[in-house]
């Protein structure tokens, strides 16, 4: 087994590394050559914005980069390329256990009552960035802010995060993670520099693999329909692979595809998901369903069928106000997917 170093987030995966606990960045080159090299040039900018799919690695980088500027304070003398962390270091087990003073990692919190994450980036957490800035650095290095991701705030963590924005401290880096761009308020986005990472490529995606302890497919064709399902992202082939991703998607497809979803069918899969050890799972079956509605309403309005594409906008917001009030409040999981189906098919039929 893995050594853990990281705390627990809301999406970690069994045996594989948080990005704080990473020490291994696949692909990605010019945007750790452009952090290096303005860093190297005195030029960074107070605000990065890394932009890409979910899981292709922008708060490993994020992490990456952190680690390059604590290692080397003064710029003028810091390597044109991003250096390699080290994880046997204490510099990096700092950082990857949280304990780093020059660090803060913000993301979904705990909620102590339920004992389960919250469902958004609140703005009691944007508020430990103003006492985290207060103290001084102990060796005059940076203080690295990332907020993993910025698109989980809610609307009074967002405008919290603008005031820290629109006047930062000297020596001082917030790295927003963004998986969509549009989420954002126009405000944050004009005052981060944005770095828009792509997708892995087929080979990028299986030496990920690899390195994460997961070995890919042998077969060739089988490779690549993994990296197209992917979409290019390490976390997505890992759900895919092997926490049952393929199957959630193909029963959730069958059942669409049938025209009409009988109750044992909707029972038996709301079972699979819902159930107490099945949380990865459960997440999994709540995007793909959304995946499935935005697909479609995407199709709808190609297809020039308006009314269509407008029903289906409307059923995936209520289809994410629903998971979102699920996680808050705890609410039935069971309960929770067999809405879901059936109003799925409910509209799919219309």
């Amino acid at each position: 087994m893995m050594e853990r170093l990281a705390p627990e987030q809301h999406d970690t995966l069994d045996e594989v590394p948080e990005p704080s606990e990473n020490p291994l960045l696949v692909g990605h080159h010019a945007a750790r050559e452009a952090i290096a090299g303005s860093y190297r040039a005195g030029k960074l900018p107070h605000g990065l914005m890394l932009v890409g799919s979910r899981g292709i690695g922008k708060a490993t980088l994020a992490f990456h980069a952190a680690l390059h500027l604590l290692k080397h304070p003064d710029f003028m003398s810091a390597p044109a390329v991003m250096s390699l962390p080290d994880r046997a270091s204490s510099l990096f087990r700092q950082v990857a256990s949280g304990a780093h003073p020059g660090v803060l990692h913000l993301t979904r919190p705990l909620n102590e009552r339920t004992k389960a994450f919250k469902s958004a980036l609140t703005v009691d957490e944007i508020r430990r960035i103003s006492r985290f800035l207060s103290m001084t650095s102990h060796d005059g290095s940076y203080r690295v802010v990332i907020v993993d991701p910025a698109d989980d705030m809610n609307a009074n963590a967002a405008n919290a995060l603008l005031k820290n924005l629109e006047e930062p401290p000297a020596r001082t880096l917030f790295v927003l993670i963004v998986n969509s761009p549009g989420s954002l308020l126009p405000t944050i986005r004009s005052r981060c520099q944005v770095l828009r990472l792509s997708p892995l490529d087929e080979s990028e995606l299986a030496e990920a693999l690899r390195a994460t302890g997961f070995e890919p497919p042998n077969d060739p064709d089988r490779m690549q329909l993994l990296a197209q399902r992917a979409g290019g992202s390490v976390r997505q082939a890992l759900l895919l692979t092997q926490y049952g991703g393929l199957d959630i998607a193909d029963s959730v497809d069958s059942l669409i595809s049938r025209g009409k979803i009988g109750p044992p069918d909707a029972h038996k899969l709301a079972d699979a998901v819902s159930k107490r050890d099945s949380t990865v799972q459960f997440e999994m079956f709540n995007e793909h369903l959304l995946d499935v509605v935005s697909d479609a309403a995407k199709a709808a309005g190609q297809a020039g069928d308006l009314t269509r594409a407008n029903r289906m906008s409307g059923l995936w917001q209520d289809m994410r106000v629903a998971i979102n009030q699920t996680q808050t409040y705890n609410l039935d999981r069971k309960q929770h997917a067999l809405n879901m189906i059936f109003r799925l098919n409910d509209t799919f039929r219309m």
